[in-house]
């Protein structure tokens, strides 16, 4: 489709990229530890020149990785993953210099403004979003089938009774192959689907219900006597909402604890790396990311998202990033950490997934 653009790789005849010399390659010294000097990767197409002169692309890689070289194949992992003795990639240039060369321009540049200044040149909450809305719709049509579409949600999302339905459709029809959330996400919808309220307020009219306050920790505690979240799904029976759905049409999802979290639920990963680890899994495959009001968890995901997926037959393509939230501060906050993909939708909860809904049904 047009709407995935073509990837165009790196002119390997270059008298400089012929001239490159094989990537230098150490043992890491233990466990945990890489050795001095080693390349750390970004989240743009990189490549590596082996032994026999093949430039090798390094597949799911993420930002502040180091890569490992597996054969002839190169694997980018967190380094707390290094075992002693994996050979790692060295090299701090990123031009060709000592082997390794980072793609930038694989996916073109935005065209030329029309003169050296331009008003309104990257997205804010004055910038109308019609296009982007667009090609979201497009871009979640096409990976419906032909990718894989993780949604990063804060428990925004669950508060309001038509955001959570339009939550919900978004999963039954098939637009969503993850999820990504924290305990608060999983707590609120679920006491939606048990009391009707989030918070204490009722999911629709936001009137503060007698002993609201109370809901949320009764369904974390119902939930744990139950012993797990599909269990009391089934035998409380609780039919709608963003969990429900995920679990009929078996739509995996993570939930990352933090130390804030009441209860928390059964589930909830409080290990930060296993949380990271779980998360990671999702973010390797992701061709489309939508991480709607939840700062913590959208920028904790743009650090290891790649910004490109190898698909069958070698063919690269990019992973489109979407931020949904009320402020510029996640986009702010993961362009200066160098996630440059991220396009920002400024909206509230509540408009986006109505609007979603009514475009995708």
């Amino acid at each position: 489709m047009s709407l995935i653009p073509v990837y165009i790789p790196p002119d390997f005849s270059r008298p400089d990229l012929l001239a490159a010399p094989v990537a230098r390659i150490e043992a890491a010294p233990a466990d945990g530890v890489v050795p001095e000097g080693f390349h750390a990767t970004s989240n743009h197409p990189e490549y590596v020149r082996l032994e026999g002169g093949a430039w090798a692309l390094a597949r799911e890689s993420r930002m502040d990785g180091v890569m490992i070289l597996r054969g002839k194949a190169l694997e980018v992992v967190e380094p707390r993953l290094v075992r002693k003795g994996d050979p790692v990639v060295i090299g701090r240039s990123e031009s060709g210099e000592e082997g390794i060369y980072v793609h930038t321009g694989g996916f073109g540049q935005p065209g030329e403004v029309a003169g050296k200044f331009a008003f309104r040149t990257r997205g804010t909450r004055e910038t109308p979003f019609s296009r982007s809305y667009d090609e979201l719709y497009n871009i979640l049509r096409h990976d419906r089938q032909h990718g894989y579409i993780v949604w990063v949600l804060g428990p925004a999302v669950a508060f309001d009774r038509d955001s959570r339905d339009a939550m919900a459709f978004v999963v039954e029809q098939g637009y969503c192959h993850a999820l990504l959330a924290g305990n608060a996400l999983a707590t609120h919808d679920l006491e939606a689907a048990r009391f009707r309220t989030g918070l204490g307020q009722d999911i629709y009219t936001q009137m503060i219900q007698p002993g609201g306050h109370n809901n949320h920790l009764d369904i974390i505690n119902q939930v744990r006597r139950h012993g797990s979240i599909p269990l009391a799904i089934r035998e409380l029976g609780l039919v709608d909402g963003i969990i429900p759905a995920c679990e009929r049409h078996q739509v995996p999802y993570v939930l990352a604890g933090s130390i804030r979290d009441d209860g928390p639920l059964p589930g909830v990963i409080g290990d930060v790396f296993q949380a990271q680890d779980a998360m990671r899994i999702h973010a390797r495959k992701a061709t489309t990311v939508i991480a709607l009001a939840t700062q913590l968890h959208t920028i904790a995901v743009g650090n290891m998202l790649p910004g490109y997926q190898v698909l069958p037959e070698e063919k690269v393509r990019p992973v489109f990033f979407y931020v949904v939230d009320m402020t510029e501060f996640s986009v702010d906050k993961l362009a200066n950490r160098g996630s440059s993909q991220a396009v920002p939708i400024l909206t509230n909860a509540q408009d986006f997934m109505v609007n979603l809904r009514h475009n995708l049904g």
